[in-house]
């Protein structure tokens, strides 16, 4: 057991432990072009969009709480694992087994109480199987679409990205909320008439 002093002290490591994921820069850009987010700032959008977007939840009687729990908690392994390009075939082999050793020393610094619920709460998300977690999921992938959307497709154009491969990655969104998937393939639909996403090759 450990005493209220050691309590803290591990609660505070952890607290300047997980200001590393300032550091993990994604592909996704602002929304004025001016240079691409980190995980920080998109788990704090994506909390946000929680707040504001459960109405349109697949699940009746949604947890909010768990909801935001897990928006903010969900990308925490990346300060290990880094960020993983969605589209990226190659680093997404190996994805799994770096956010599951970044999840087993991350969260083991936390007191062992907190330690079995936040990874609980991240376990949840990786496995959709709950309604937070499958809204959750889908919120955090209207987020990027909605910034490519806004961006003329930079990062899509960057990396080649065809919108076949944009409606496969995120078609689960549906699972989460119909009405946010109805809304994303608009969106898709639309950019690839005004040219910010390729048409399948």
């Amino acid at each position: 057991m450990l005493s209220e002093d050691d309590r803290l002290q591990r609660q505070l490591r952890f607290v300047l432990e997980i200001d590393k994921l300032k550091s993990v820069q994604r592909r996704t850009w602002l929304t004025d072009c001016t240079r691409s987010e980190n995980s920080a700032e998109h788990s704090w959008h994506l909390a946000v969009m929680v707040l504001l977007l459960h109405e349109h939840s697949a699940g009746t009687d949604l947890d909010l709480f768990r909801a935001v729990q897990m928006a903010l908690l969900h990308d925490l392994v990346e300060i290990d694992a880094g960020d993983t390009f969605v589209y990226d075939d190659t680093a997404a082999k190996d994805k799994a087994a770096r956010e599951q050793a970044a999840a087993d020393r991350l969260f083991a610094l936390l007191p062992d109480d907190r330690a079995v619920e936040f990874r609980q709460i991240w376990e949840e998300f990786e496995a959709r199987e709950t309604p937070e977690a499958r809204f959750v999921a889908a919120v955090d992938r209207l987020q990027p679409l909605m910034h490519n959307y806004q961006t003329q497709g930079k990062a899509w154009r960057e990396h080649g990205v065809t919108s076949d491969k944009v409606l496969s990655r995120n078609r689960h969104m549906e699972e989460g909320s119909p009405r946010l998937w109805e809304y994303a393939r608009n969106l898709i639909a639309d950019a690839v008439s005004r040219g910010f996403l390729a048409p399948p090759p």
